[in-house]
C-alpha cells in the first residue's frame, strides 16, 4: 500500500524576502540603470548627426569661410606680399583701381570669348555623345570609361600634348593644314588662335564628364515616351527634340550653370599654354582670363590687396550667375 509524504514548505526566515521577489533596492538600481540608458539614448539620437556632420563644418570654417572673409577684408587695405600683416586702409581704392584697368577689362573679355568657344561646342558635343551611348552597344562599359579618361588626366599632361599640337613650326595641327592649303597659324601669339587653342584643351577634358551626366539623365526618361511617340509615327530626330530635350531641361540647365562658373574660373590651361610659362597670358595678353590676372596682381607683382579684391569681384560674378540660374530654372518649373 503506497504510503503519502506531504513535506510542508520551510517557514520564511524572519526578516528574510518571500522566495521569487526581487528585493525593492534591487528594482530602484535597475530603473535608475534604464532611466540613465533611456536619457544616453536620447542624446545620441539628438546630437549624433552634429557630431557626423561636424568635421565638414570644421573644415569648412578653416578653409573656406575663414579665407574668404578675410580675403574680403584684405581687399579693403594696401597689403603686400612680402610684408602681409602690414595693412593700411584704403576703402575701395582696390575696387577702383582695378575697375580702371586695361588688363582687368582684356581679361574679362577674353574670359567670357573662352568661355562661349569652349562651353558650347563641349555640351552639344557631350548631348550627341550622350544621344550615341544611350543606345545598346557593345563594349557599353568601355566608352563609358574611356569618356572620363581625359577628365582623369592631368591638366600638366594635358597642356604639354596640345602645346605640341598647335606648335607653330612643327605642330601636327599646322601640318594638317598645309594639305589643305592653309598657311601655318601661329596659335600661341595671336589672339583668336590662341583662345581657340586654350577652348580646345577645355573641350577636351570636360566633354566626356557632361557626357556621362546626359547620359544618367536620359537613362530616366520612361521608355513609354519614346514608345508612344513611335507609335505615333516620330522618328527617332522627332523622338530626340520632342522627348528627350524636354525631358533634359533640369539636366541641360545645371550642365550650362557648373560649365558657365568653371569657365569663369580657367586658370591651369592657359597657364600652361603660355610659351613663357608667365601669369600675362601669352606676349600681348591675348589669352589672359580673370584668374591669370589675380594671378599676376597677387603672386607676381606682389599686390595681396588688389588680388584680394579681384577675387571678391569674382566671387559676386558667380553670385550673379546663381541668382540667374534661379530666375530661369523657376520659370522652367512653373512652365513645365
Amino acid at each position: 500500500m503506497a504510503t503519502r509524504h506531504d513535506t510542508a514548505a520551510p517557514p520564511a526566515k524572519e526578516g528574510g524576502a518571500a522566495p521569487g521577489r526581487v528585493p525593492a533596492e534591487a528594482t530602484e538600481a535597475e530603473r535608475r540603470r534604464r532611466d540613465r540608458l533611456s536619457r544616453r539614448w536620447q542624446r545620441d539620437i539628438r546630437w549624433s548627426p552634429y557630431a557626423f556632420v561636424s568635421p565638414f563644418f570644421l573644415l569648412f570654417l578653416a578653409f573656406g569661410l575663414f579665407p574668404l572673409v578675410y580675403t574680403g577684408w584684405a581687399s579693403l587695405h594696401q597689403v603686400e606680399l612680402t610684408a602681409p600683416t602690414d595693412m593700411t586702409w584704403v576703402g575701395m581704392r582696390n575696387y577702383t583701381r582695378i575697375f580702371d584697368d586695361d588688363f582687368f577689362w582684356n581679361a574679362a573679355r577674353n574670359t567670357l570669348t573662352i568661355g562661349i568657344i569652349s562651353t558650347v561646342p563641349q555640351l552639344l558635343m557631350a548631348m550627341g555623345l550622350a544621344h550615341i551611348l544611350n543606345y545598346k552597344l557593345r563594349a557599353s562599359t568601355f566608352y563609358r570609361v574611356a569618356m572620363l579618361a581625359p577628365y582623369a588626366t592631368s591638366i600638366a599632361a594635358a597642356a604639354l600634348v596640345f602645346v605640341l599640337l598647335f606648335g607653330r613650326d612643327y605642330g601636327m595641327i599646322n601640318w594638317g593644314l598645309h594639305f589643305v592649303g592653309i598657311d601655318a597659324i601661329d596659335w600661341q601669339n595671336d589672339k583668336w588662335p590662341s583662345q581657340i587653342a586654350v577652348s580646345s584643351i577645355i573641350i577636351w577634358r570636360w566633354t566626356g564628364y557632361n557626357a556621362l551626366i546626359y547620359l544618367a539623365a536620359m537613362q530616366a526618361i520612361p521608355q513609354d515616351l519614346y514608345e508612344s511617340a513611335a507609335l505615333d509615327g516620330a522618328s527617332r530626330w522627332r523622338q530626340f527634340l520632342h522627348v528627350t530635350l524636354p525631358s533634359l531641361r533640369p539636366t541641360i540647365l545645371f550642365t550650362v550653370v557648373v560649365s558657365t562658373i568653371g569657365a569663369s574660373q580657367v586658370f591651369g590651361e592657359p597657364l600652361l599654354f603660355d610659351a613663357n610659362k608667365g601669369a600675362s597670358g601669352g606676349a600681348e595678353h591675348q589669352f589672359q582670363t580673370l584668374g591669370l590676372y589675380l594671378y599676376e596682381q597677387g603672386w607676381v607683382n606682389q599686390h595681396l590687396g588688389r588680388a584680394s579684391a579681384i577675387a571678391w569681384t569674382m566671387f559676386l560674378i558667380l553670385i550673379v550667375i546663381g541668382i540667374v540660374n534661379y530666375v530661369i530654372s523657376r520659370r522652367l518649373r512653373a512652365s513645365s
